[in-house]
């Protein structure tokens, strides 16, 4: 038996298939709209390559496959930029094949300083004295400069120097002695403190002597000069007289040194004795060394000698401070030679054209008031 729907549902059911039918063919019929002609960019790269990378990796491609210690160190000679030239320097060390040596340590400290790198200079450094590469004097005299200019290193330029004395291949030089000597001279700007260095600079001079290395002109001064202000002026006389023994020709600042201690340690008339031979030899101390001379010369009634110093230093366009006008004129008031202090006084006037009216007044005054009695 067939059973019929109502018609009414036969029809709705006949639109309703149809409706499904279109939309369906619809959907598979619709073309692929057409591509427009200017395509959207791709989404940009998350990380983009820096100016100083892309310059550090063209001069890793300059470096060829199995690159040497002078092929590295040509790269980083050529290399302007230090972070660069570090980073290169760096990058060679990892590669399995290639060590760094002293040449390369050498020019990457020398770019690290001058680049004013001076954290990466000083753990370059230390890479060296822990054996990073072999020793060498260039190598060890440049880490031992840069320790002597900084404060802090002061004490580790003197540990590279000892680790020199070990070596075989990186003995000290005379100029690793200068080095260290001229470290040790700026620490004595007192008394109190000359005398604590002063062991070192005798064992370096002790050293260097022992290690056969002929001293010049500029490291003698430098012992003569340690000597004469710690006062021990025999030891500084004596270094003068070995001057000759290596051939050291004394200047102005030997005999300056020794004029000036001897005054110092009250052997004033052993320093005017050294004023008159470097005199003779037409060298012109320092005008410390001529204000000294003058003040202990007339603090013993050594006037003429005085006077005469004075005005030497005033042929040598160096004028005397106001202590120094001041001891010689008053020491002669002392002595009762109170108008020839005057006169002195307007002669130093018309040769000391440093000399203004305030000075000219204070040395007046003061001349006045000693002479009040007289």
């Amino acid at each position: 038996m067939t059973f019929l729907l109502p018609r009414t549902v036969r029809t709705s059911l006949l639109r309703l298939s149809l409706r499904l039918l279109s939309t369906t063919t619809t959907t598979l019929e619709t073309p692929t709209p057409p591509t427009p002609s200017n395509p959207l960019p791709p989404p940009p790269n998350p990380r983009t390559r820096t100016p100083l990378e892309k310059q550090f990796e063209t001069w890793l491609q300059a470096l060829k496959p199995g690159f040497t210690q002078s092929d590295v160190d040509e790269a980083l000679r050529a290399q302007p930029d230090p972070d660069i030239a570090l980073d290169i320097f760096r990058w060679t060390a990892q590669q399995r094949y290639y060590k760094h040596g002293h040449l390369t340590y050498l020019t990457m400290i020398e770019i690290a300083v001058s680049g004013k790198r001076y954290g990466a200079a000083q753990t370059l450094i230390e890479e060296v004295i822990a054996g990073a590469c072999p020793p060498s004097l260039p190598l060890f005299n440049t880490m031992i400069k840069f320790c002597c200019g900084r404060r802090i290193l002061f004490s580790r330029a003197f540990d590279i120097y000892k680790k020199m004395l070990k070596s075989d291949d990186a003995k000290p030089n005379l100029e690793t002695y200068a080095m260290l000597l001229n470290s040790l001279l700026r620490k004595f700007d007192k008394l109190n403190v000359c005398y604590v260095y002063l062991p070192s600079v005798k064992s370096l001079a002790k050293q260097m002597k022992a290690s056969g290395v002929i001293p010049n002109t500029f490291v003698m001064n430098m012992i003569i000069k340690a000597y004469s202000k710690c006062l021990v002026v025999d030891e500084a006389i004596r270094v003068f007289r070995e001057m000759g023994l290596y051939g050291c020709e004394p200047n102005a600042y030997t005999y300056s040194y020794l004029a000036k201690g001897l005054c110092e340690k009250d052997r004033v008339s052993q320093g005017l004795e050294f004023y008159r031979e470097m005199r003779g030899k037409g060298l012109v101390p320092k005008g410390t060394t001529y204000m000294v001379l003058i003040c202990g010369l007339a603090m013993e009634r050594k006037f003429q000698d005085s006077i005469e110093t004075a005005f030497d230093m005033l042929a040598n366009s160096m004028s005397p401070d106001l202590l120094t006008y001041k001891t010689l004129l008053e020491e002669m008031c002392r002595d009762g030679k109170g108008d020839e202090a005057f006169e002195l006084l307007d002669a130093f006037r018309k040769r000391d054209t440093f000399m203004n009216e305030r000075t000219y007044n204070t040395l007046l005054n003061a001349l006045h008031f000693l002479n009040r009695d007289h």
